[in-house]
């Protein structure tokens, strides 16, 4: 393999060249010693390590080919007997020493990697974590040891699987679930294990478990209500992977006060999209669970209808990024499950446009939901003069359903846009007069 560029000569032997009418610079070439480059990537090693076979190999090269499956060494074919690799400090000290030499051509020296840790490196730290926490040992350094196993899932990569791996999730929830229960006495650790779990997303069964207990839903319902922004967000999050792997646990979250208008305030005074996610998905969860009892779910529409989020809802939809709308047209479609939120949606001027106006705009979950969305209004309307219907057709719905069933959707979609469209018909004698009869005589006030 080569390298080539231009070198300038020095400048007085330059100058006579240029008197002479030959080039002050030529193109130079040069060559990296073979046993400099990685068998499987043929680019110079930057951190090189040799497996069982006694080959040598760029780490990220051989552990690219060790996670595709292979497990055989790819220049012997032999049967890899470790798959822990174990860096060539001798390599990789000449590689320096070459770059070092050729720094005139414009090699540039290549650092000393840090040697990535292993899984029983991580396993030794979690039983100190576990320790730590079952045992009630001072705060400070069950914070220490959080923190470095942040440290190391953020240096890079590798050190997130293994860390991942080795079941951090599992170890960092039981221990939030053993210091729950004296949370003002450790707020500044139960802040650490909250960070240090949003970094090994997803959580397995195990770890949900722990989170879905009565004393860690508390505390991140606390933190939701009295933390900073990040811990706020934190919270959200983790709440979120909690009750999307387990929502059995919706009902014990709902028992708790304050959780509902925490979440709601996350809508209001958004902190990043990351938290007005998750928040959605937790009330989604509420609104759409089946575990709930028909009365629990019916309560818990009445509160978050009483608490204003269909407006809300109606006003975040008009130009939130495609993720943010499908999740809030998924709420305002469970919010219009229930007579007060279809009548807040009524009410709302923007709720009908913007409602038609996201059908093949944003996505295919965007337009089933608000195909039901006008469905469940339409089809409950308890107006006699047919206002609703009126200002659905107002706003060009009929239309966006006949093209949506010519271009196709899922069925239950086409079911209702069929359902829907038989509904409008009925009201085609009001429908033709659109056009000739000013909208102000045919809307309904708000």
């Amino acid at each position: 393999m080569t390298l080539s560029w231009r070198r300038l000569r020095p400048g007085r032997r330059a100058s006579k060249e240029l008197q002479l009418g030959e080039p002050a610079d030529v193109e130079m070439e040069l060559t990296i010693p073979n046993h400099f480059r990685c068998p499987i990537s043929l680019d110079l090693m930057k951190d090189p390590v040799t497996l069982s076979t006694g080959i040598t190999y760029d780490r990220q090269s051989i552990e690219t080919w060790i996670e595709a499956g292979n497990l055989t060494c790819p220049i012997t074919n032999q049967a890899l007997t470790c798959l822990e690799p174990i860096p060539n400090h001798t390599i990789r000290k000449m590689i320096q020493d070459w770059c070092v030499q050729k720094k005139s051509f414009g090699i540039e020296r290549i650092p000393t990697p840090r040697i990535p840790i292993t899984s029983l490196q991580v396993s030794e730290i979690l039983s100190r974590i576990t320790t730590a926490a079952s045992h009630g040992q001072k705060q400070d350094d069950c914070r220490d040891l959080v923190r470095k196993i942040k440290a190391l899932t953020k240096e890079s990569e590798r050190n997130k699987r293994c860390v991942v791996a080795s079941g951090t999730g599992s170890v960092l929830a039981a221990a939030f679930a053993a210091l729950s229960s004296s949370q003002r006495q450790n707020v500044a650790v139960l802040e650490e294990i909250l960070s240090a779990l949003t970094l090994v997303f997803p959580l397995d069964g195990e770890a949900c478990s722990y989170l879905g207990s009565a004393a860690s839903l508390h505390c991140m319902v606390w933190f939701l209500e009295s933390g900073d922004l990040s811990h706020r967000r934190n919270a959200a999050l983790v709440l979120k992977e909690t009750l999307s792997s387990d929502h059995q646990k919706i009902d014990a979250l709902l028992e708790i006060e304050g959780a509902l208008e925490a979440l709601v305030k996350l809508i209001k005074e958004p902190i990043c999209p990351t938290s007005t996610k998750a928040s959605l998905v937790v009330m989604y969860h509420m609104v759409n669970n089946n575990f709930t009892s028909s009365l629990s779910k019916d309560k818990i529409k009445e509160r978050l209808v009483e608490m204003g989020l269909v407006s809300l809802l109606s006003e975040i939809i008009v130009d939130a990024e495609r993720s943010i709308c499908e999740k809030a047209l998924g709420v305002l479609d469970g919010l219009c499950g229930s007579k007060g939120g279809r009548e807040k949606a009524y009410h709302h001027a923007l709720t009908m446009p913007v409602v038609v106006k996201k059908i093949l705009r944003v996505s295919d979950l965007a337009t089933e939901f608000s195909v039901s969305i006008l469905w469940k209004l339409c089809k409950n309307e308890g107006r006699e003069d047919g206002g609703v219907l009126v200002e659905v057709l107002q706003v060009g719905a009929f239309q966006k359903l006949l093209l949506l069933l010519q271009l196709g959707c899922a069925e239950r979609t086409k079911d209702k846009a069929t359902e829907l469209l038989k509904v409008l018909n009925i009201h085609r004698e009001r429908l033709e007069c659109i056009d000739s009869m000013d909208f102000k005589a045919l809307k309904r006030p708000f």
